[in-house]
């Protein structure tokens, strides 16, 4: 714990003087250059500080969110101002060593100075994280966007051709701090026209209590016709905090559980149910958590136990890498499995239908929207909410809406 400790404030240090000396580059001024670096040290301090007295009984507050946004916030741009920098000292030192070896200069700094222009581009290219980490604090975490997916199978029943799903997922609802924005985007799923909602998980960061201030928004969620449905994420169960006695987590998990019947949604736990419309049917089958990195209770078998392989079935699971791991290749063929859990990593760039890049991709092979193999398909929400980081970057929250087609075409 020390060693890391020890290698963390070296980290900060080095990105420290990296930074520093773009800026002295560029500033003469002593009081400036003086209070930069009083500035930035007690910044340090209060980041060191603030993270140390996290409470591992609470989780997540509002203090550690602020505090993770204010490291971002600081050490992201002086991360991108430490990459230019120290690729230009790469530069200067392959320059002295042709200096002093190849051309024998008797100088003695035989080091190029550093440039004031290359400063200049660092710190131009560190305003684009700073600024957009700003807006992803007081705009992108509640600019909710409506996506669209059309997807075919060449076994869909007739009488679910056209059939919409909403799905939502990851609403941290401890995370929140904007009833008017959590309003507005409780509105934006019921102006969807859909026949059933899908819920897949993470109610709340950590405590039941998290949901108590906003259950009367989330009931505000009209009724569907097929019905609205819910699994658990891993969040879900209680296990980022340490409790008292397991009496009190257990109590909290079951509170958790009760929050999805309380706001209308079915809350499906390793089983399955059949969506009936005209003479055909749908499985719709819900597992609880199922992570390669996460809470693995999530019981495939079990929850599929009387769907018959050629039912058509779409599958909720909360973390996409249980497709990966174990659906994309079980025999009972699960046509659509439903997602969420990554967020996109609250942080990246994306064009929609062009271009989408992330940290998540280095993670979670299927991470942020549509992916298929031998016919079969998961769809993974980027999330509702937001969770640490108190923003999103270029990955907006997601309210989706699948329909779905019978055909051989992907739309």
């Amino acid at each position: 714990m020390i060693i890391r400790f020890v290698i963390l404030c070296a980290l900060f240090l080095f990105i420290e003087f990296y930074s520093y000396q773009a800026i002295r580059t560029l500033i003469k001024l002593r009081w400036v250059l003086v209070s930069y670096q009083i500035i930035s040290l007690l910044l340090l301090i209060f980041i060191i500080y603030s993270f140390s007295q996290v409470d591992r009984s609470v989780g997540q507050t509002k203090q550690f969110m602020f505090t993770t946004g204010l490291m971002l916030l600081i050490y992201v741009p002086k991360i991108v101002i430490t990459l230019v920098l120290l690729g230009e000292d790469v530069f200067r030192l392959g320059a002295g060593a042709v200096n002093y070896f190849v051309e024998n200069s008797n100088e003695t700094n035989i080091l190029p100075s550093r440039r004031k222009f290359i400063s200049q581009i660092g710190l131009g290219l560190a305003a684009v994280p700073f600024l957009s980490l700003i807006y992803g604090i007081f705009e992108g975490k509640y600019n909710y966007k409506v996506i669209k997916q059309t997807i075919f199978f060449p076994d869909l029943p007739e009488a679910f051709d056209g059939f919409k799903i909403t799905q939502i997922s990851d609403v941290h609802s401890g995370s929140f701090d904007n009833p008017e924005k959590i309003s507005y985007a409780v509105d934006l799923i019921n102006e969807q026209e859909a026949d059933m909602i899908l819920f897949t998980g993470d109610i709340v960061n950590t405590h039941a209590t998290e949901m108590h201030p906003w259950l009367e928004t989330f009931n505000k969620i009209k009724s569907y016709k097929y019905g609205k449905f819910s699994v658990l994420g891993n969040h879900d169960y209680g296990e980022y905090v340490t409790w008292p006695s397991e009496k009190e987590k257990d109590e909290n998990f079951h509170a958790i559980k009760e929050l999805y019947n309380q706001i209308g949604f079915k809350l499906l736990l390793n089983e399955h149910t059949f969506i009936q419309k005209g003479d055909d049917r749908i499985a719709l089958v819900g597992v609880e958590n199922w992570g390669k990195n996460f809470k693995k209770a999530g019981d495939l078998n079990k929850a599929s136990q009387h769907v018959d392989q050629n039912d058509f079935k779409v599958l909720m699971s909360h973390d996409p890498s249980h497709w990966e791991y174990e659906i994309k290749n079980h025999p009972k063929n699960f046509h659509l499995t439903l997602s969420g859990h990554t967020h996109g990593m609250q942080f990246g760039i994306e064009i929609p239908g062009y271009f989408k890049w992330s940290l998540a991709q280095y993670i979670y092979k299927q991470w942020a929207g549509l992916y298929e193999e031998v016919g079969r398909y998961v769809y993974v929400n980027r999330g509702f909410g937001f969770h640490a980081y108190p923003g999103r970057v270029g990955i907006m929250p997601e309210i989706t809406v699948i329909e779905l087609k019978k055909g051989n075409n992907v739309a």
